[in-house]
């Protein structure tokens, strides 16, 4: 093992991998000296990723792949075996948020945030762990969310759903404990992506505030008084991944400046 690279020649697979908190943490993998495989839903962003690397001499790979499918998720990760091999890192980031008040009825918001947030996590770690068990050694992160931990209002399918994959990290961590396999949760709060940016830009188009106000009311549950950046959240989970931290499995680490204290 590379003592300056750790994770030289392990393959590590990264969910909505191409932008944001995912982008970072791929770039925060291969610092570490891990193989990437990308995925995600644009195949474009991705691949402008994966050529922004290339240039530091990075291993990665593309496939596109929409989580909340089964048969996609198994598809993306076979590519991904036959250009790195067994999978011995799993990312599951990808997911998306969409406020709605709980009286509007509207089934088919919640079957997709469940799909995306719990089911896609679900699916990726079915599709990798056979991989881990054969090899002997796996980490596995969950991107969650502090709505993972407590309630927001409007948000009632993704609050559900990353309870739920909190609920999915406790249980597998559990299952394989005793298999060199960790499973663990990352759980930000606010964090500086274009996902949160454009959620702010609705809010204002909304209430009429400006843009600043409402990042600002956004952030003010934070003692910090800030968005997390992504390479906070990047931080935290290359971490989960490296030799020296065997023993922290089935926990939900929160990065959001002492919000939840």
């Amino acid at each position: 093992m590379n003592n300056n690279k750790p994770l030289q020649g392990r393959h590590a697979l990264v969910t909505g991998g191409g932008r944001g908190i995912g982008a970072s943490i791929v770039r925060a993998l291969i610092a570490q000296g891990a193989r990437v495989s990308m995925l995600g839903r644009t195949a474009a962003t991705l691949e402008g990723l994966a050529a922004e690397l290339k240039s530091s001499g990075a291993e990665t790979f593309c496939a596109t792949a929409d989580v909340a499918k089964r048969e996609s998720v198994d598809a993306a990760f076979a590519a991904a075996r036959t250009i790195f091999g067994p999978i011995e890192i799993l990312i599951n980031n990808a997911g998306q948020a969409i406020s709605a008040p709980i009286t509007k009825r509207d089934d088919a918001l919640w079957e997709r945030l469940l799909a995306i947030n719990l089911s896609g996590t679900y699916f990726g770690i079915q599709a990798a762990l056979p991989d881990m068990l054969q090899g002997g050694f796996g980490r596995i992160v969950n991107i969650a969310s502090t709505a993972g931990l407590t309630g927001y209002p409007y948000v009632a399918a993704y609050c559900a759903a990353k309870h739920g994959v909190i609920g999915l990290t406790r249980a597998v961590a559990r299952e394989v404990a005793t298999r060199n396999i960790t499973v663990n949760a990352v759980c930000p709060g606010y964090t500086d992506t274009d996902l949160v940016r454009e959620a702010a830009a609705k809010i204002s188009a909304v209430t009429g505030r400006k843009l600043e106000e409402a990042l600002q009311a956004m952030t003010k549950s934070n003692p910090q008084g800030r968005l997390i950046q992504p390479d906070e959240v990047a931080n935290a989970v290359a971490w989960l991944c490296l030799p020296g931290s065997e023993s922290v499995t089935g926990q939900s680490i929160v990065v959001a400046g002492g919000e939840l204290l």
